[in-house]
């Protein structure tokens, strides 16, 4: 049996994948969902269930707008300053990691970025604290979730402006309140379906200011007005997001994903911290339920683990090129016994090494 650690592309739920494919398939009275125009009903119906589901299970208040769009999560790096480059006068970037740091390069380019807190110094092991007296901005923006260092924003900052988020890897996937920030976003090959789309949500209220010149295919009000079909969608990805939203809904929502994943979590940090081969890498406090990320003690140790945990069915587990080691990236789809198959592995290898 195959274990799916893999960061992205991830792992997909059966049903799921067996309920898109029969969307997907063409019959004898039937077009695929593929080859049907994006302004029909039919595909009408289908976008307006994914925007309604994500907004009902994320509990978002009336305020906002949720959109898909094309691009993935680097097109936000700078979209999200271009909307803004009229008011914004100074944003603040929790630079916590690789993306978090993309994402601040980008803003540079539109007005005064500046690192709000960041955890570079000790190779992104922990998160910052942040500051009491934060400076008055236009935005602030973190990454809620650190996929290569393994680190993860359990609690909130109240900031007196703009509240803005990447939540690639952890949205749907753990509780939180959705409604305090003011304009989030995940690309959708983690929790939200497959790769192909990114979906964000926003309050148009923090866009309501006038712009000067701004390229309509940019713009957030663009999409928001032609409900994410200005220019033909994503229409595989967003298939794909209405089927994993529905299977998260029915298996309880939200709250179920955060339980089962902290057991997930749990189990593996457990074996890891019990393990003499092994060493976490970031910071017990701050770690994350999503990525778990930890080296052997020895470089010889991680190839011979690699190769030996991939006979045993473990997939995806080799850690980021940046730094190495392992990581086991677990999202709503990746069942609670494929941790426990990792943790025995893990269990097994020592044995075989006394």
């Amino acid at each position: 049996m195959l274990h799916n650690f893999y960061a992205g592309p991830s792992i997909i739920n059966l049903e799921v994948m067996q309920n898109a494919i029969e969307e997907l398939q063409q019959g004898e009275n039937k077009l695929s969902i593929l080859e049907v125009s994006h302004r029909s009903k039919r595909f009408g119906a289908i976008m307006e269930e994914t925007v309604s589901l994500a907004k009902e299970l994320l509990g978002l208040s009336n305020e906002f707008e949720v959109i898909f769009l094309q691009g993935g999560g680097r097109q936000q790096f700078y979209q999200i300053p271009f909307n803004l480059s009229k008011v914004f006068h100074t944003a603040q970037y929790a630079v916590t990691g690789t993306w978090a740091q993309g994402a601040y390069e980008e803003a540079k380019h539109f007005g005064d970025a500046n690192v709000w807190c960041s955890s570079e110094e000790n190779q992104f092991r922990s998160l910052p604290a942040y500051p009491a007296n934060a400076e008055k901005s236009s935005y602030y923006y973190l990454c809620t979730n650190n996929t290569i260092y393994g680190t993860q924003f359990k609690d909130m900052p109240n900031v007196n402006a703009p509240l803005i988020a990447d939540m690639s890897s952890d949205l749907f996937g753990i509780e939180r309140d959705f409604n305090q920030f003011d304009l989030f976003y995940a690309a959708t090959q983690k929790n939200v379906g497959t790769a192909g789309a990114c979906m964000v949500a926003l309050k148009p209220s923090i866009l309501e200011k006038e712009y000067g010149s701004i390229p309509e295919m940019i713009d957030y009000r663009t999409h928001i007005k032609k409900q994410s079909l200005y220019n033909t969608p994503p229409v595989f990805a967003i298939v794909m997001s209405l089927f994993t939203l529905r299977w998260i809904k029915e298996k309880g929502g939200i709250a179920h994903f955060d339980a089962v994943n902290k057991q997930k979590a749990e189990t593996l940090y457990s074996e890891i911290d019990r393990n003499e081969l092994f060493v976490g890498y970031a910071d017990k406090k701050d770690r994350s339920l999503v990525n778990v990320v930890f080296n052997a003690i020895s470089n010889e140790l991680e190839q011979r683990f690699l190769t030996y945990a991939e006979e045993q069915g473990m997939i995806g587990i080799k850690g980021h090129r940046s730094i190495g080691g392992f990581r086991a990236s677990m999202y709503n789809a990746l069942p609670l016994s494929s941790a426990k198959a990792l943790a025995d592995c893990m269990k097994e290898f020592e044995r075989t090494q006394a």
